[in-house]
Parts: structure tokens; sequence; C-alpha cells
């Protein structure tokens, strides 16, 4: 594993997107899908079908509403959204840690959020604080890198 820390480029403030979990009595978690469009859509699709179907111990689960740029695991202790706005948290100079070549944000604000910067989509991982947010972050990068182009 790589890791490393640098500053985040510089780049357009976006409205800040809370995402919701709600577990409910199934297996199937409440996340506010996002909207990404054109280049960002079609590599969210990418991402989507190349996700693993179990990370950091936990097996994928349904979201609602369905969306292919959502992926959730366990009760919704991780979850995934693709094509999300750039951190509104996230000032030009800000840090940010390299995963095996993705880069990714953590806001202050929310710890167990994490967002991958300087790519054509945002992808925005929540981790709850029970899972180790560098495992996690390892297996996401390669899918992350490989149909998520800078």
């Amino acid at each position: 594993m790589r890791v490393a820390r640098r500053p985040a480029a510089a780049g357009t403030a976006a409205a800040g997107v809370t995402l919701v979990l709600i577990a409910a009595c199934s297996s199937t978690v409440h996340v506010e899908p996002p909207t990404p469009a054109g280049e960002a859509a079609a590599a969210c699709r990418r991402l989507g079908a190349a996700l693993p179907e179990t990370l950091d111990g936990l097996g994928r689960a349904g979201s609602e509403p369905p969306s292919p740029y959502v992926a959730v695991w366990g009760d919704g202790q991780i979850a995934l959204r693709c094509g999300v706005p750039r951190p509104a948290a996230m000032e030009p100079t800000a840090e940010v840690v390299d995963v095996n070549g993705v880069g990714w944000f953590q806001d202050p604000r929310l710890p167990t959020l994490f967002t991958s910067v300087n790519r054509v989509a945002y992808v925005e991982v929540t981790i709850a604080k029970n899972h180790q947010p560098a495992a996690v972050l390892v297996d996401l990068a390669g899918p992350v890198k490989r149909n998520v182009p800078d």
C-alpha cells in the first residue's frame, strides 16, 4: 500500500450533499443517489460494475432507491456514492491521502467520510467507525483507478 499526503487540487465549490443511511428490516439500505451526467455518469456506471462483492468482511447489500451510482456493504456500514458534487469543506490547499494512486479527501467535520478527488467523478465513501478506513480505501483504489479516469 502506498499512502502519501498532498494538497488537493483547486476546483469550483459545490453544495455539500448529506448521505442518509437508514437500515431497514431487510438487507436494503436507503442511500440518496447522486445524479452525475456525461463522462462522470459513464465512469460511475463502469465503477459500479467493478466494485467488490465483499469489502472489509461485509457482503454487498441492496440500496433504496436502486441506483447504478450507489453501492452498500453490510447494513450500511460502508456506502459508496459515485458522481457526488465536490466536497464543500475541501479548500484548495486541503491535504488528501494518496492510497495506491487514488487521492482521498477526508472531511474534517465528518471523519467517516472520504471523497476521491482529481478524477472525472467524485467518489464518496462513508465508513463506519468500527472499520479501518485504510483497508477499505485500499480495496476500492483499484476499481476507482481503473474505471474513473483522472
